[in-house]
């Protein structure tokens, strides 16, 4: 059981705040795929789920821009 956790604690990637930035404008740049999604007419119950995809990406771009005010998205 040790030996199972101490080596799932050294394949953890710490990720510096460039890779942070660089993921979360990757993922802002998808967003507005989504926005068009949800503008389809026959989309049917797939708009909650895409409702639900546009919330929490807005809430993780909230979340980086209070955790690193300095840094802008692009």
């Amino acid at each position: 059981m040790f030996i199972l956790e101490l080596e799932s604690i050294q394949s953890l990637k710490i990720m510096d705040k460039s890779t942070i930035k660089a993921r979360i404008t990757q993922i802002q740049s998808k967003r507005e795929l989504l926005v068009q999604l949800l503008e389809t007419p026959n989309l049917g119950t797939l708009r909650i789920d895409v409702d639900q995809a546009l919330e929490e990406l807005d809430e993780l771009i909230e979340e980086f821009q209070e955790t690193f005010p300095e840094e802008k998205l692009s």
